[in-house]
């Protein structure tokens, strides 16, 4: 049966979509924001200014001074941080539930004054930051780019998902001001933003707490593009090594999938832990606990919106064995998975981990109010919540096979091989 978190969905007149869910367990409040802005967003020479306004935003607005917005939240008792993603970037924060007017007044106010802050000085100041944050999780560490060169060689060029989060630091180097200005303008207003409220207060007293913070902020007119039509699988293999700087060899093997609310993307995603994603996947139980030629294997998922979705194995190789044999031993896993599919217990076990995964987030006040925005700005769809167990559920061993057959195809892979330079490179 389906879940039964309340959920309350009012649109104010300037267009901010506004998502509450009362929980009155503990007296804490979350308020939690997507903004419709991502790096799939960006174009060609305007690189990570997704990721650049996420540092921007705590750098002061109109009525707030450079690093305030941590201040108060962090005196009040509250905890608070925000990240971008390819199709969103998010705020939020949880505090204390008398502390909510002071977070619904700070976002308010960056979300509608900033550009009252963003001067060259603070500009120079994030970019620099965004260099340093790039060379310290990116650059100087080993694996740092892995992920970037998977998409882009699992993502044609020009495609929204080729280029990662972080952008490029040429890009950066090259904007001004003005091209800062007009971007936040093109993006952040309240009709291209979900406020999501989770915790110790009525829905009315949430939307009239909204409406007063929120209500007289302008519409930016935004008019978003329709997303594109689904990619392919790819036609045949594709490949990116690197050798060299990493503790041991490590492949990335990568696949389009379908986007996130398709049927299929659920089902490739049961295959995908079936495969990798337990410590009972078969190719654990192979590769790890069976012959040891691999240290490690995982297998993850990532649900997109703009006409792909991602799938990913992940396999960290033993010394002294041939990257190439662990290859063509997953190969033959997926072949043969496509073939007969799950077994009951491996289709038992895919579910249960999924179920478990789902309710544990959903549990956490702040996790919730982030699944509610994500399901009401990329799906129109808070309610989501609730029934996704039950679509979960409804997947059959034989919708596995058929996703596994078809996305999951050895044909269709790329690989991203990152390699110490001890062995023969193919």
């Amino acid at each position: 049966m389906p879940l039964e978190y309340p959920v309350v969905r009012h649109t104010l007149p300037n267009g901010l979509q506004v998502v509450v869910s009362p929980d009155h367990s503990t007296p804490t409040v979350t308020v939690n924001l997507w903004v419709d802005v991502g790096s799939r967003h960006e174009v060609a020479g305007r690189t990570g200014f997704a990721h650049l306004f996420e540092h921007l935003m705590f750098q002061g607005s109109r009525n707030v001074a450079s690093g305030e917005h941590f201040s108060l939240i962090l005196g009040a008792g509250g905890r608070l941080n925000a990240t971008t993603w390819f199709d969103r970037t998010n705020y939020f924060e949880t505090v204390p539930t008398g502390a909510l007017d002071l977070a619904l007044w700070l976002e308010a106010d960056r979300h509608g004054h900033l550009l009252d802050a963003v001067t060259q000085t603070n500009l120079d100041n994030q970019r620099d930051v965004v260099k340093e944050e790039k060379r310290q999780r990116y650059d100087n560490v080993p694996y740092g780019n892995a992920m970037r060169d998977l998409y882009a060689t699992v993502f044609p060029e020009g495609h929204p998902y080729h280029h990662p989060t972080i952008g490029s630091m040429a890009d950066l180097d090259a904007a001004t001001v003005a091209d800062v200005h007009a971007f936040f303008r093109a993006h952040y207003g309240p009709d291209n933003t979900v406020l999501t409220i989770v915790g110790d207060i009525t829905p009315a007293e949430a939307l009239a707490k909204v409406e007063r913070y929120f209500g007289g902020l302008p519409a930016i007119g935004h008019q978003s593009r329709p997303t594109l039509a689904q990619l392919a699988p790819l036609e045949r293999p594709a490949r990116h090594t690197v050798v060299g700087a990493v503790p041991n060899d490590r492949l990335y093997v990568g696949f389009r999938l379908p986007v996130e609310r398709d049927p299929a993307f659920l089902a490739a995603a049961l295959a995908i832990e079936a495969l990798a994603g337990l410590s009972m996947s078969r190719m654990v139980r192979r590769l790890v606990r069976g012959d040891q030629s691999a240290t490690s294997v995982q297998g993850h998922t990532m649900g997109f919106v703009d006409g792909v979705s991602l799938g990913l194995l992940a396999v960290d190789v033993a010394d002294g064995v041939d990257p190439n044999a662990i290859e063509e031993a997953l190969l033959e896993e997926l072949r043969g998975f496509a073939a007969s599919g799950p077994t009951e217990v491996e289709m038992e076990a895919a579910l249960a981990g999924a179920e478990r995964g789902w309710l544990s987030d959903l549990a956490a006040q702040d996790q919730r109010a982030d699944a509610l925005s994500h399901q009401a700005l990329l799906h129109d769809d808070p309610d989501y919540v609730n029934r996704f167990l039950d679509e979960l559920g409804a997947v059959t061993p034989d919708e596995v096979r058929a996703a596994a057959d078809t996305w999951l195809a050895p044909g269709s892979r790329a690989v991203v091989a990152y390699l110490t330079g001890e062995e023969n490179v193919a």
